[in-house]
């Protein structure tokens, strides 16, 4: 499989209606002027001077505002730009994001002519009290329609949603995540809600109006929803907010969060939280009181396997009195690991039992 590239283009703000309670796109992406033509160009420029994999699968991404809400002059000035570099073979393709209440035929007929292959909706939340309170301006029907137009276009569909929105409980965000496996989407990207300075909900917060989620809350939440999506196979690309200079931890005096449930690494803590069940679930199965586990894993699995700051092991040796030590083994499927008995409480065995 071709490694693949992205080189992302920030749009912050443009093409949005309005201002979500929870949004402030300048704040996120570090990015305070708009994009222009040569911006576009440079941004390619510089990206493909520095990828080390040249016959990588390379694209061009718009990510911020609401791409198709753009002047349509401006959309296909930009799409242009990128265009020039696809009909030199230097990219392959263009993926962009927008509202689901800006999906309509022209629309999707435009971005073909420019060799979009990638349409990522915001959707947030299917359920449309949710929606209303936070100023969304779209409805869950304007995403069934949106989603479904893009398939039929044959797009690949892409969806956005947020877990902990204002008054958005743990059963809501579950259905959220269920409603859009009936949607079909190839990928999704979760993004725990982080109070953001200069927004309508930083109001809330302050006013004890809106109480985020803890890390803790987050990462559960996540987890669940992570079993949905990927027992259908749906390619999850993005847990929580890109980390920046601005996008960091509250207790910075540079950081534009806050209040929140943010992490450097939260990726990692939801995905050796997976790993910490799947080794309990294995271990509950053996037959015997075991003393001591060794886990064979892909080398590129080990991170979560043990845990951020060896919090898995910790947990294992502290609840279940098990030691734990860790095989890399090259061989092993990235996906999958064996627990194997290395002893157990009253004596050695030889032959080491294996739970896959």
């Amino acid at each position: 499989m071709k490694k693949q590239y992205i080189i992302p283009i920030f749009v912050p703000h443009l093409g949005c209606p309005n201002d979500c309670t929870f949004c402030n796109q300048k704040k996120i992406s570090g990015q305070l002027k708009n994009v222009t033509e040569q911006d576009v160009r440079d941004t390619i420029e510089f990206y493909l001077s520095n990828f080390k994999e040249k016959d990588a699968y390379k694209e061009v991404a718009f990510y911020g505002g609401s791409f198709t809400g753009i002047d349509v002059e401006l959309q296909e000035k930009l799409l242009s730009s990128v265009y020039d570099y696809i009909k030199e073979k230097k990219i392959d393709g263009i993926r962009v994001s927008t509202r689901p209440d800006y999906i309509d035929k022209p629309t999707l007929k435009r971005l073909k002519k420019y060799k979009v292959k990638t349409i990522e909706l915001g959707v947030q939340s299917t359920n449309n009290y949710i929606l209303e309170k936070c100023k969304r301006g779209h409805t869950y029907e304007d995403v069934v329609k949106a989603s479904k137009l893009i398939r039929r276009y044959r797009f690949n569909l892409g969806h956005q949603m947020m877990i902990g929105l204002p008054e958005s409980t743990e059963n809501d965000d579950i259905n959220t995540a269920k409603d859009l496996i009936k949607l079909k989407p190839k990928m999704v990207r979760i993004y725990p809600v982080l109070v953001i300075k200069d927004t309508e909900l930083e109001k809330q917060y302050k006013n004890g109006e809106y109480e985020p989620l803890t890390v803790n809350q987050a990462v559960e939440r996540c987890k669940e929803i992570c079993y949905l999506f990927s027992k259908k196979k749906i390619n999850i690309i993005r847990i929580g907010l890109q980390s920046t200079e601005t996008i960091t931890s509250p207790n910075k005096s540079t950081s534009e969060v806050v209040a929140g449930p943010y992490h450097e690494t939260f990726r990692q803590l939801v995905e050796a939280s997976i790993y910490y069940d799947t080794i309990i679930e294995k271990i509950k199965r053996f037959n015997t009181k075991v003393k001591e586990v060794e886990i064979v894993v892909n080398p590129q699995n080990v991170s979560n396997v043990v845990g951020y700051k060896r919090e898995n092991i910790d947990k294992i040796k502290e609840i279940y009195d098990i030691d734990v030590s860790i095989k890399q083994d090259i061989k092993q499927k990235p996906d999958k690991i064996d627990v194997l008995i290395s002893k157990v409480h009253k004596d050695f065995i030889d032959d080491k039992e294996t739970v896959n």
